[in-house]
């Protein structure tokens, strides 16, 4: 897939109910944008703190999330399966995600998302580890997916920050805390 797009607002996603979302919709807003899970350990976390700062930043931010499968088989479900495994599972308590929920996508590979090869490309590793993939890549048995490049996501829960006018800023590890982008966001929004 060509990446012909040259603004985040160029790209479009389903959605987990199968409606089709242009990011033009967030012009003039920051975007957290996460690939995730609901069956790995930092589930509850990542996805509490990104309630969290949907609340905080409440008409300054939107957060996107981007169920993905591609790690340890951690995301098995689709559709309203997610929904009911972050209500009742992880995190539980009838919990509901204040990030748009995406459709199922490959954030690498063959078949990745073309706004995530975008977003690889601009952001190509995590600002606060550069080696991600490599340790990835020391296991061989975790990679599955072809081609492999030296800019592709290392698990799930990394993060990508635009700025209100569409510019990727900055990538974050999965080892990152999403509450710790806070400061990042709050810079972006002054």
């Amino acid at each position: 897939i060509a990446i012909n797009m040259s603004s985040f607002y160029d790209f479009k996603a389903k959605t987990l109910e199968g409606q089709e979302l242009t990011m033009s919709n967030f012009k003039g807003k920051a975007v957290l944008i996460e690939n995730t899970a609901s069956l790995w350990g930092t589930t509850a976390r990542d996805f509490t703190q990104m309630n969290e700062l949907s609340e905080k930043y409440s008409g300054d931010l939107v957060i996107l999330a981007f169920p993905t499968n591609q790690f340890g088989h951690q995301e098995n479900s689709d559709g309203q399966e997610i929904i009911n495994s972050l209500a009742h599972v992880r995190p539980g308590n009838n919990f509901k995600s204040k990030a748009i929920m995406f459709a199922k996508i490959d954030v690498n590979g063959e078949n990745e998302h073309p706004l995530f090869k975008w977003l690889k490309k601009n952001l190509p590793s995590p600002s606060d580890d550069s080696e991600a993939i490599l340790k990835l890549l020391a296991d061989p048995n975790l990679i599955t997916w072809k081609p492999i490049n030296r800019s592709d996501i290392a698990g799930n829960f990394e993060k990508f920050l635009i700025s209100p006018d569409g510019a990727p800023v900055k990538r974050y590890s999965r080892n990152f805390l999403t509450s710790d982008i806070g400061s990042d966001i709050k810079n972006l929004i002054k």
